[in-house]
């Protein structure tokens, strides 16, 4: 009888109820943070690398031959990166042409090593997004 009275009373007991369901939930909770604070981190980098090469496409369009264009574009890039806080001009490359497809356009393309941001330190629990992010800017060539 002894025994049943404890067993009722301790089926009664709600004690540590709230520390069993933030253990089962806590894990979930920590994965979804991370998730957040990693792919926020490379949306924002995406976003500022998009900026810059739109910023040094409507640069370069001042240029009258392709020498002119990559320097407009690459001045143009070295101006205002330091606007963007996760980017950094020793990770950048940039490349500066015309079209192969069509003479009459000109592309920049920003390719941007972003091992660096440390994004890969969830790797073992996150799905990864890539380390080297490239952007693109067709413009077409003025003149004649």
């Amino acid at each position: 009888m002894i025994k049943a009275a404890k067993l009722r009373k301790l089926q009664r007991d709600a004690r540590g109820v709230a520390a069993i369901e933030f253990a089962i939930i806590a894990p979930i909770l920590l994965l979804m943070l991370c998730g957040i604070f990693v792919y926020g981190l490379y949306f924002a980098t995406l976003h500022g690398l998009q900026q810059i090469v739109a910023e040094a496409s409507r640069a370069s369009i001042a240029g009258l031959t392709d020498v002119e264009r990559e320097q407009l574009a690459k001045a143009q890039i070295n101006g205002t990166i330091s606007n963007y806080g996760l980017l950094d001009r020793q990770y950048l490359q940039v490349r500066a042409a015309t079209d192969p497809t069509a003479s009459d356009r000109y592309i920049i393309t920003v390719t941007y090593d972003a091992t660096h941001l440390g994004l890969d330190a969830f790797g073992a629990i996150l799905p990864q997004p890539p380390n080297h992010i490239t952007r693109s800017s067709v413009i077409r060539k003025g003149g004649a």
